[in-house]
């Protein structure tokens, strides 16, 4: 039995905090809440806000883990090397964290690299970010270093990066700052993977799909091994090769590409698995790969071995997209729980509520994940959910 520090305690982290209990690990876990989702699992919860290091650190020096982690979670990455290079245990390094994590690093370092992306600036003014729009008929602005799509705008002129600004730096952790980037119209796709000392693997690809009136959040993503309309063997071997280039000694990776004129281009990457349960489910359903496991084995001085079960063709994850308004009634979940290729649905809402459009990542109201055999057959699963779980609003 090992001890293991599980840093974040939300809804991502509860299935790799759940896996390290199966495997007969105590797990302490810190999180800014103390009603903090994973806690519950966990033999012991923490309160600390997973970006401040010295406070997760002295809870780390008092507890005395034999491996520190997090999953599904981009703020903790740095937290979590600098307690493993503090504590002498297996991590990634304060460095690598940064080149995950701050947006500029990641270019900067992969464009060295050779890696396709697009044109960007660090921006520490509105004047920095409107000199890159010129002559540019939109762009995107992110915050150096933030999750789930907060404080990310595409942006057409220089009124619209003084409206967003400050909501953009507002995210950023790092230092005062935004990234703003050409942005890109292309198909997007979603590249999951976990790497040992010996070799890389793919665990998932996703083609994309956006809110019709937010084209920076995901609405859904369709996993599959191969793609008709794209070469996913060429987007295997480019994002292996991305990896190697970054310096990730082992762990998971969640990386995004967009499509263009023949080209994937990189517009980010995580050392960190998928957040709604893609790297923990979804990689493990499409594969047949325990991310979850082998990342503690590897943690731990257990066995790397990339052993594969039981898999499927294919698998979605999408989120629900109801009529904005006032929540009035909300039916058919347990109809849904119980259909084929039914993996898990969850929705985040009430009678009463009131339903708005989808800001980020975070303000979606709900998602399911189901998996079939065929493309064709998932479909229908699909097409047979929308129409069983209904929500009425006014």
């Amino acid at each position: 039995m090992a001890r293991i520090m599980v840093i974040a305690g939300g809804s991502w982290q509860c299935p790799i905090v759940k896996t390290a209990k199966e495997m007969g690990h105590y797990v302490l876990c810190s999180n800014l809440y103390e009603d903090s989702p994973a806690f519950q699992f966990a033999d012991e919860g923490k309160v600390a806000n997973v970006l401040d290091k010295e406070k997760n650190l002295e809870i780390a020096r008092e507890f005395k883990p034999d491996a520190v982690l997090t999953e599904q979670t981009d703020i903790a990455v740095p937290t979590v090397a600098y307690i493993a290079e503090q504590l002498g245990l297996k991590g990634i390094g304060v460095d690598v964290a940064k080149r995950f994590t701050n947006k500029y690093l990641m270019r900067e370092y992969a464009s060295k690299a050779g890696i396709p992306m697009p044109r960007y600036r660090l921006c520490h003014t509105i004047d920095e970010a409107a000199e890159f729009l010129e002559g540019k008929s939109e762009s995107i602005i992110k915050p150096i270093d933030s999750q789930s799509s907060r404080g990310i705008h595409i942006v057409h002129n220089r009124e619209e990066i003084e409206k967003y600004f400050e909501d953009c730096v507002y995210y950023s952790n790092a230092e005062k700052a935004i990234l703003i980037e050409e942005f890109i119209e292309g198909t997007e796709f979603t590249v999951d993977g976990i790497k040992t000392s010996s070799e890389y693997v793919v665990t998932a690809i996703s083609e994309k799909e956006h809110y019709s009136y937010n084209p920076n959040v995901a609405k859904r993503l369709f996993f599959t091994k191969n793609n008709d309309r794209f070469d996913y063997d060429r987007l295997r071997e480019e994002n292996a090769r991305m990896i190697r280039s970054m310096g990730l000694p082992f762990g998971l990776t969640h990386t995004e590409y967009k499509y263009k004129d023949g080209k994937f281009y990189l517009i980010e990457t995580a050392a960190r698995g998928g957040g709604t349960k893609i790297s923990s489910d979804i990689a493990k359903l499409v594969s047949g790969i325990d991310c979850n496991r082998l990342y503690l084995n590897m943690l731990t001085g257990g066995s790397e071995e990339i052993i594969r079960g039981d898999r499927h063709g294919c698998a979605v994850l999408g989120f629900f997209d109801f009529k904005p308004g006032k929540i009035t009634d909300i039916s058919g979940i347990r109809e849904a729980e119980a259909m084929a290729g039914m993996h898990e649905i969850s929705l985040e809402i009430g009678v009463g509520d009131v339903l708005g459009e989808a800001r980020d990542d975070r303000s979606r109201c709900g998602y399911y994940i189901l998996f079939a055999d065929s493309a064709e057959e998932l479909k229908d699963r699909e097409r047979r959910l929308k129409k069983t779980v209904r929500v009425v609003t006014e």
